[in-house]
């Protein structure tokens, strides 16, 4: 195992694997993935595939997220789509954020931390097709997608979550 400081992240088990362990842990009907809340800040939302008009135009969006997760890159902005996998308990260290898992690509899931303090919780239900707009980061997970709220300072524009044809932000 190379563990050079140099790198940009520490070495990646074989895709395959990655994919294996993911939809392993996708089948585990009240497993809930130990996740570092230092590590959560975004959110989610929507409503079912076929009642979705971003489904398909999606697509290549979900296609940047898997494109950043296999280059092991963050700090991508980005929108995607997704059916709502797991609903987790609300992280209420810190800054609150709604977390919830959500399968981008068959076996490919990723976290979406929704900060609560700064934008209206999103009423969600497992199965749910949902789009969504933050901040990528990598992890050996499949990644998060934090930042689905508007910028308090006006910065930048921010992301959102929408949920059954509402926008949160």
């Amino acid at each position: 195992m190379n563990l050079d400081p140099s790198l940009p992240h520490p070495p990646r088990p074989h895709l395959a694997y990655c994919l294996l362990v993911l939809t392993l842990a996708a089948c585990l009907p009240e497993a809930e993935p130990a996740w570092d809340p230092s590590t959560t800040k975004a959110t989610i939302g929507a409503s079912t595939p076929e009642a979705s008009p971003t489904r398909s135009a999606n697509g290549h969006a979900n296609q940047a997220i898997l494109d950043a997760w296999a280059a092991g890159r963050s700090d991508v902005w980005l929108e995607g789509s997704g059916e709502v996998v797991r609903l987790l308990r609300d992280d209420l260290e810190g800054s609150r954020h709604q977390r919830l898992i959500v399968e981008v690509a068959e076996g490919h899931t990723i976290l979406v931390s929704h900060n609560i303090d700064l934008a209206p919780k999103v009423p969600l239900r497992q199965g749910q097709w949902i789009t969504f707009r933050g901040e990528y980061e990598w992890n050996d997970r499949g990644g998060v997608v934090h930042w689905t709220h508007h910028d308090p300072r006006g910065r930048r524009e921010g992301g959102w979550i929408e949920s059954d044809g509402e926008r949160y932000r």
